[in-house]
């Protein structure tokens, strides 16, 4: 490719920021209202923790400037079942996160439509639609998927921006502050119908899975190195940039609606930006806000779908997956890869479905992280190890060191029944491939 059409680093910083700013930024203040307004020391510690990753992601896009799947970093150091393992890893959190942001974007439609969104058979059903419609739009290939995709990230961010800007006026410092831990709150009732008081330590910690969620994307920037001018200098700054852009804009919106917006209310809200802006501007701006929150999350399951599809053709013309998921339609479309993507999200959706759409959100998101957290400790152990032709140096091996500290903490913070849940996939998984797939994989 020439230089001319490579992108510098402040497109690049905005491609890595666009793709971590998406259904957390909608949808996760009223998952973490249960925690409170602590929740914000989990923010600042992510993005340290997503600092530390990204690290470890630019320092692989200088040795593999062509990037296309974690195989592609992991095989050369780890051999082909580890290269297996995280490719396999991260096409499944990918395709299983998705069921994150149809959640959020279904939460916030409901709130134009004359349903019910607190019914979880309509939650469901819409679900379902806005899955098989993304499975649709997906068919017409990247370019369709490309353009749709730009529309909603134009007309969906401004209002919310807006938000963002002017709801300082009505940000209540004391509200806030009362808010600061709902753990032992009588309306804030665990599993067992009792509030469960934790301390504020306890409580940031046990928010950084979820709230990592966020950053997921952070290694979008040492993916399309190959289109970044320059990339040994400007890969790292802008995945650095944009983690930066990301983590502000999170801990901002964060803090923004615990204090304009009653944890209670925001808890039990399926589109608690849209809550913030009836309290800013009126009850006229609610369904607009909804809209556009909507819009935007839309647009990025669309995005996430295409990039599902994508990483299992990948997979696929690596042996790693069944020869059909490689299988592309003359427009480039992953057809059949991405019918069995909209065929799992389906039964995740089934399978998942709750009495509030922050509880299910936040029960995807857990399993999705420790997943893509699996995925991410190899690209930590890869850095550090290195391969004959590629020692690593001792930058290289403190890197990798940060990476994996960084993936262990998300880890031990998780809870147990996920964490035994996620190691069950990783296993089963490795079963199947060396089964009846590690004699059509490719040798390192």
């Amino acid at each position: 490719m020439t230089d001319a059409r490579k992108i510098g680093p402040v497109l690049a910083t905005f491609v890595v920021a666009n793709n971590m700013i998406g259904s957390g930024f909608f949808l996760l203040p009223a998952t973490l209202a249960t925690q409170g307004g602590v929740t914000a020391l989990s923010w600042l510690a992510c993005t340290v923790i997503a600092a530390f990753l990204g690290g470890a992601f630019s320092r692989l896009a200088r040795d593999y400037p062509n990037l296309e799947s974690p195989d592609d970093y992991v095989r050369p150091a780890l051999g082909r079942d580890m290269g297996f393992l995280a490719t396999a890893l991260y096409w499944l959190s990918s395709w299983i996160g998705n069921n994150a942001i149809a959640v959020a974007a279904f939460g916030y439609l409901v709130t134009l439509l004359p349903l019910d969104g607190g019914n979880s058979t309509v939650q469901l059903f819409g679900q379902l639609v806005l899955i098989w419609t993304m499975f649709a739009i997906n068919l017409f290939g990247p370019r369709g998927v490309a353009r749709f995709q730009s529309m909603c990230v134009i007309f969906g961010l401004l209002p919310v921006a807006a938000v963002l800007l002017g709801g300082w006026g009505r940000f209540d410092g004391e509200l806030f502050l009362s808010a600061w831990n709902t753990s032992g709150e009588a309306w804030n009732v665990g599993d067992n119908g009792v509030p469960n008081p934790q301390s504020d330590l306890a409580l940031m910690f046990s928010a950084l899975a979820p709230v990592f969620w966020a950053f997921v994307g952070l290694e979008t920037g040492a993916m399309v190195a190959g289109i970044v001018r320059d990339p040994e200098k400007n890969v790292p700054r802008a995945t650095l940039a944009g983690i930066g852009i990301a983590g502000t804009v999170y801990l901002v919106s964060s803090v923004l609606v615990m204090g304009i917006v009653p944890a209670q209310e925001l808890a039990a809200s399926s589109a608690p930006f849209a809550l913030v802006a009836g309290q800013i501007f009126g009850a006229w701006a609610v369904p607009m806000i909804a809209a556009a929150a909507a819009l935007k999350a839309t647009g990025t399951l669309g995005g996430w779908m295409l990039v599902s599809g994508e990483s299992g053709a990948r997979a696929a013309q690596r042996g790693y997956l069944p020869r059909i998921f490689g299988v592309l339609r003359p427009n480039g479309a992953a057809g059949w890869g991405l019918l069995a993507v909209a065929l799992g999200m389906s039964a995740i959706a089934i399978i998942t479905i709750s009495d509030t759409v922050a509880s299910q959100f936040g029960d995807i998101v857990g399993m999705v992280v420790l997943l893509v957290v699996l995925a991410y400790a190899a690209a930590g152990l890869s850095l550090l190890l290195g391969t004959p032709a590629r020692r690593p140096s001792g930058g290289d091996r403190l890197l990798g060191i940060g990476a994996l500290l960084a993936c262990a903490l998300l880890i031990v913070s998780s809870p147990l029944k996920m964490v035994a849940g996620a190691a069950l996939i990783a296993l089963l998984a490795w079963g199947g491939f060396r089964l009846f797939g590690s004699r059509t994989a490719p040798t390192p």
